[in-house]
């Protein structure tokens, strides 16, 4: 494919049984909406063990059955949080680090600077960001990725996307870049992918691609650019 192709990304997650956690941030073909989506997968079962909330404008991941909890640390989290003109979407705790830095004049990059890939080898599960910035009618936006430098986890790099936003196109980053053991790490550029106008038939294109067996939840957000007005999806496996 040429570097400026599209993706449909129901063909890029039907054939791969696990991405891990994704994130799509792009703008509608009728360049009315900013639209996002996170997604969470899990093959174990503690991490399987969860589901999306959403309260007060944030998405939390929180365990389904509190009883079968083994380690909460890298799975419950806030996934999406809001401040000013600005919303954060991440795969975990870093979305509360970027929220504190932007309420304090600092910048998406450098809260992240002061972050790192999950310890939690030998998989070093990288952490995935997203943050949306509206302004006068229209929106800018970052996607970010903390990663192992090596198999050992010695050190961590740090990638920054910028995107001027262009109507039908997305941006898909996601942790893995499929299924194995251990987890190979995401190795590209995030990948680029259409955005609907209906953000059912988009929600449900996404869910119904995703492995059957390893999908957890998904959330899906479209945002008017004229009105600020949100319109949300939220779906979970275990219901």
């Amino acid at each position: 494919m040429g570097i400026y192709d599209i993706n449909k990304i129901s063909d890029l997650l039907s054939v791969n049984t696990y991405p891990g956690r994704g994130i799509v941030i792009g703008k509608t073909p009728d360049g009315k909406k900013a639209a996002f989506a996170y997604f969470i997968m899990g093959r174990s079962e503690n991490s399987r063990n969860r589901i999306f909330t959403e309260k007060d404008g944030a998405v939390y991941t929180e365990p389904f059955d509190v009883s079968k909890v083994e380690d909460p640390s890298l799975i419950i989290y806030a996934a999406v949080r809001s401040i000013g003109n600005k919303t954060i979407v991440t795969n975990g705790d870093q979305t509360d680090t970027i929220y504190d830095y932007i309420k304090d004049g600092k910048t998406f990059e450098q809260a992240l600077d002061t972050r790192c890939f999950e310890p939690d080898g030998p998989n070093w599960t990288p952490r995935i960001s997203g943050l949306l910035t509206f302004e006068n009618g229209e929106f800018t936006y970052k996607m970010s990725i903390l990663k192992s430098a090596d198999a050992e986890g010695s050190a961590c790099n740090r990638f920054t996307y910028n995107y001027a936003p262009l109507s039908g196109l997305g941006h898909f980053i996601h942790t893995y870049n499929c299924d194995g053991n251990p987890i190979p790490t995401f190795s590209k550029e995030p990948e680029r992918v259409t955005v609907s106008d209906d953000i059912d038939e988009y929600t449900t294109d996404i869910w119904n691609s995703l492995n059957e067996a390893n999908k957890i939840s998904l959330y899906v957000s479209f945002i008017d650019l004229e009105t600020g007005k949100a319109d949300s999806r939220l779906i979970n496996k275990n219901a």
